[in-house]
Order: C-alpha cells, then sequence, then structure tokens
C-alpha cells in the first residue's frame, strides 16, 4: 500500500520524525552556509573532510537519511517488523492484539503512539494521513515529545 510507505508498522509517521522533518533542512543549511563561507577549498586540509561532507549530503537527503522502514529503514532487528509479517497485517493498530506488549514498550519513548494508533483505527488511513501531515505543517516532531532512549539517560 503506497500511501502507507511513510508509516512505520508500529503506526509512527516518518513525517513526524525529525530525521525527516528538521535534520534534512538543518544539515542542507550548515553545509550551504560553509559552502558560502568556502570550506569546500580551505575544509579539504581538515581531517576527515571527506567523510563529513559526504555525510552532511547524505543527511541533506531526506530518502538517504531513512526511507522509512518498510523501504528497510530503521533498526533492522525490530521485533514489531517481524511481528506485523508473520501477522500479515500492515499497522500494529489493525492487530487483534493491540496494544501489545511491544508496542507498550516501545510507548515509554514515544507516549503518543497509542492514541495515534487507535485514531488510525477509527479514521482510517486517508484521513490519519492527513491529520499527520497537518501536524508535520505546525512543525512538530516526535523529538518535541519523545521520552528519551534508554540509553540516553
Amino acid at each position: 500500500m503506497d500511501g502507507l510507505r511513510l508509516v512505520t508498522y508500529c503506526g509512527l509517521y516518518c513525517g513526524l520524525c525529525s530525521q525527516r522533518a528538521r535534520t534534512p533542512q538543518q544539515a542542507k543549511a550548515l553545509k550551504d552556509t560553509l559552502k558560502k563561507e568556502g570550506f569546500e577549498f580551505w575544509g579539504k586540509d581538515r581531517p576527515g573532510y571527506e567523510q563529513f561532507w559526504a555525510l552532511l549530503g547524505d543527511l541533506s537527503d531526506i530518502d538517504k537519511s531513512c526511507p522509512g522502514c518498510r523501504q528497510g529503514g530503521g533498526y533492522p532487528d525490530c521485533e514489531i517488523r517481524k511481528c506485523i509479517k508473520e501477522k500479515n497485517v500492515e499497522v500494529c493498530s489493525f492487530c487483534d492484539e493491540y496494544p501489545c506488549e511491544k508496542i507498550n514498550g516501545l510507548c515509554k519513548i514515544y507516549p503518543t503512539l497509542i492514541t495515534d494508533g487507535t485514531r488510525f483505527k477509527q479514521v482510517g488511513t486517508e484521513a490519519w494521513l492527513e491529520e499527520q501531515n497537518a501536524r508535520k505543517e505546525t512543525g512538530f516532531a516526535y523529538c518535541d515529545i519523545r521520552y528519551p532512549y534508554p540509553q540516553q539517560q
């Protein structure tokens, strides 16, 4: 389903991830500023220049930054990805066991996950995607409300 291209299996909307909503714009702005200041020329003598410049280019490209979990992006050993493929459902919120232990665990990081998933099931894909795009237009990103990952504490 192409409409779900930017919806993770667990039910997050990729357009609200800072890797899509903010990082590419910030990386592009930094690269543009450095270009304007001549970094392309004088920076070449700096250790790691080639890798840094390539990384800025990759971070500026939304689809290189993360293509979305349905296209192979995200954590490769994601238990939710494995589970949803086994159960043959498109999004966790459409599973009979929703919310399960895996989703409840992820909710400790993404507090809107279950509410958003319930809403997704209520209004359907098209309306939900419109709502998520409207959220994106406000400048909202999950990192604004996300709790720290366990290793960040």
